[in-house]
């Protein structure tokens, strides 16, 4: 057969979104999609279609149901729509989610205590030698200055105040390269995994390279952090423990609103990959 002679093939059209009838519209989930980044636009496409899918199911239990809620405000001056209202409504109406009791708190509290610790603080003292990794010569400068900086102070660690007012590209020159008590994430993960490597006294054997060049690192004094005590996190554990069965129940009772509902055109995942907000 002549290639010219065969009917070109097209792709069936697919078929559209329903929910008991009512149409989700291309156009609908084209506007949808910006409220829902994702890591390709076919996904973000599916993320948007199935909360339009969620939103015209409770829309239509809302008006069988005739439930009426007056709109709230949150503690950022948003209002909700009559429609956000009358759905949040409907939903509250049928889930039932109990207080976390104390000991449930207790019991969270005890097998995560690692969350509930202050942070490890730190005072140490630095000499920047600074470097940009786009100028490759000025980069390899700042690097042998901080090594022969560091051979400098193995033999007289006294001298370290003075190198730092000398050469430091840091405000703390002013100090002697004093950078005060250091939390987590006041400085960058490098610095703070070096930090956490010394030892009171140290200064670091090589030079520690951040973004902002070579540095010279003295822990003067570090400060464990400590499990915080229960009553401080109770209410952070309840609050937190209280949202999680929230999700669970709103999940599941979409899931099985939608199991009741007739939909078409798009696969409805399992109440634990629902996303409820």
């Amino acid at each position: 057969m002549s290639s010219c002679s065969a009917q070109p093939v097209t792709a069936a059209p697919k078929a559209p979104i329903k929910v008991n009838g009512a149409v989700i519209s291309r156009a609908m989930i084209s506007r949808e999609v910006q409220n829902h980044p994702a890591s390709s636009p076919a996904a973000a496409w599916k993320a948007a279609a199935l909360a339009l899918v969620i939103r015209e199911a409770l829309s239509q239990e809302v008006v069988r149901l005739g439930i009426e809620a007056e709109p709230m405000t949150d503690g950022e001056g948003r209002r909700e729509t009559e429609d956000e209202a009358r759905m949040r409504a409907l939903v509250e109406r049928d889930i039932s989610v109990p207080e976390p009791t104390g000991e449930e708190c207790r019991r969270y509290y005890e097998r995560n205590a690692g969350r509930f610790r202050s942070s490890d603080l730190y005072e140490a003292s630095h000499i920047l030698f600074a470097a940009r990794g786009d100028d490759a010569e000025s980069y390899e400068r700042a690097r042998q200055q901080a090594s022969a900086a560091i051979a400098e102070l193995a033999a007289a660690p006294g001298r370290f105040a003075e190198l730092a007012r000398l050469h430091s590209a840091c405000p703390s020159a002013e100090l002697g390269g004093n950078l005060g008590q250091i939390g987590r994430g006041q400085t960058t993960p490098l610095f703070e995994k070096a930090l956490a490597a010394m030892e009171p006294g140290m200064i670091g054997r090589e030079p520690v390279e951040t973004p902002y060049g070579f540095h010279i690192i003295r822990l003067d004094r570090a400060i464990a952090g400590r499990l915080l005590p229960f009553e401080l996190v109770r209410e952070r554990i309840a609050a937190y423990l209280g949202e999680a069965v929230l999700q669970r129940a709103q999940a599941q009772y979409i899931a099985r609103l939608l199991g009741s509902a007739r939909i078409e055109g798009i696969d409805v995942p399992s109440p634990g990959e629902l996303n409820v907000h």
